[in-house]
Parts: C-alpha cells; sequence; structure tokens
C-alpha cells in the first residue's frame, strides 16, 4: 500500500508542456493524502500515472518499494480501487455493474458491498432488486446511486489503495453526506488519494499536497499548513469566504 513519486516529471503524449515537473512525496501504507490544488495544477495526472493510463519514466513511481515499470500494469491496477466524480456505467442491471470489479462475486459479496454503501436498501425497494437495469449509462439512477455504485464497486474490489476523484464533488448536501458515510467504510485501513476543490474534503486527511502550476508548492498536515499560511491556508480562507456569502 506503500506510494512513492521520485522526482517525476510528466508531459501528456501530445501535450507541449510538462503537467508535472519534479513532483516528490511518499504515501506510506494506510496513509491518507489529500492532494489538491486549482484546476490544471496537475491533480488529475497523478492518478492517470498510478493507473498505468500513460506510461511512466523509470525510477520516479514505486508501489510497495517497486518500480511500476517493473510490474504488469495488470497488477498496478488490481491493488487500486478507483472511485471517479463521473462514473461509468454499462447499459446493464445493477449486479452485473457491480461486479465488474470482481467478475466471480457471488450475490451475497455483492449485497454486502451495498450494504457498507448505503446502498442495499434503496435496491430491495426496486421490483427487480439487483437484476433491475440502470438505463442508458445510469440514466435510470440518481447521482447519488450511480456515486454509491461506483463506492459499492470498490468495497468489492477489496483493493489496498484507494483513489478518489472528487467523489462527491456533483452531489448535493444530501446525498454527499450518505456518500461521505458509505467512503468512511471503504476507506478504514486503506492508502487513500483524495484528490479535490473543496478543503473540507481532505481536513481530516493525514497530510496534504499542494500542486500549483505542477510542482509541489507545500506539503504537511492540514494544520501545519494552516498555520504556515501559504497556499493551503488561502484556499480554506477563500472557501469559507464564498460559503459565507452563500449563506
Amino acid at each position: 500500500g506503500s506510494v512513492e513519486f521520485r522526482h517525476l516529471t510528466f508531459r501528456y503524449p501530445d501535450g507541449e508542456y510538462d503537467v508535472l515537473q519534479d513532483i516528490s512525496f511518499t504515501i506510506h501504507p494506510g496513509e491518507s493524502v489529500g492532494i489538491v490544488g486549482k484546476t490544471g495544477a496537475g491533480k488529475t495526472a497523478l492518478v492517470d500515472l498510478l493507473l498505468r493510463t500513460y506510461n511512466v519514466p523509470d525510477g520516479t513511481l514505486f508501489v510497495d518499494g517497486r518500480d511500476v515499470n517493473s510490474l504488469s500494469i495488470h497488477s498496478v491496477r488490481n491493488a487500486c480501487a478507483y472511485v471517479p466524480q463521473d462514473n461509468f456505467l454499462f447499459s446493464d442491471t445493477i449486479e452485473n455493474n457491480i461486479k465488474i470489479a470482481k467478475h466471480d462475486a457471488t450475490r451475497a459479496e455483492v449485497e454486502a458491498a451495498c450494504k457498507k454503501a448505503a446502498l442495499d436498501g434503496f435496491i430491495q425497494k426496486l421490483p427487480k432488486g439487483y437484476d433491475t437495469p440502470v438505463g442508458e449509462l445510469g440514466g435510470a439512477l440518481s447521482g447519488g446511486e450511480r456515486q454509491r455504485i461506483s463506492i459499492a464497486r470498490a468495497l468489492l474490489k477489496d483493493a489496498p489503495i484507494v483513489l478518489l476523484d472528487e467523489a462527491t464533488a456533483s452531489l448535493d448536501v444530501e446525498n454527499e453526506t450518505v456518500v461521505q458515510q458509505a467512503l468512511s467504510r471503504l476507506l478504514a485501513g486503506k492508502t487513500v488519494i483524495v484528490i479535490a476543490h473543496r478543503m473540507r474534503t481532505v481536513e481530516n486527511a493525514d497530510k496534504i499536497v499542494v500542486l500549483k502550476d505542477g510542482v509541489v508548492a507545500e506539503q504537511g498536515t492540514p494544520a501545519q499548513l494552516k498555520a504556515a499560511g501559504g497556499e493551503f491556508a488561502r484556499m480554506v480562507a477563500l472557501q469559507k469566504e464564498a460559503a459565507a456569502w452563500q449563506l
């Protein structure tokens, strides 16, 4: 469950500039790390590289102390459970959409994952239960229900590393609260990487890494960074001010 970025510089294959420059930080097993920064700072690129969506330069990304280029793409992805902001659902049943994470899972395993994801009660009320079609791209479900299916997938997979990419950003307050409770069950004992725009999403993380224009601007515990009065403290203050205006 350990992840280390070691002087990593990366440019997308068709890119004109480096989206990440000399990135170095370590995530220890069982540690939760929040990755924050403005849009375009390079946050999602870190997830793309860890999931091996793009090739990684040798000697710059390590999982459990091993260079990811010495491991198969399958083994690296198998060690990660990914919950994105906009999850993809197939035009199939709820059960089959969840079993994408573990094709040989039993119905009992699927139900157990759904109970932890606060989804089982909703499914039991449907006329066909777990055999209910989700519609084209999950169109028959609400945003909160689709997101809880994504969390149920991750729970079923039970991988040591969990990646959350703005997992609650598109939800209303009521759905966000339910999903956050489900996430707390998913994350117990895991190594967690949380990409967030909302600072309150990462306020309980063990460590924060602030990206700015593709570089690590600062890193430390939330309390340390607030006390330092740097980029993280500025973002927290701005979001509190924005929330106050909305009230």
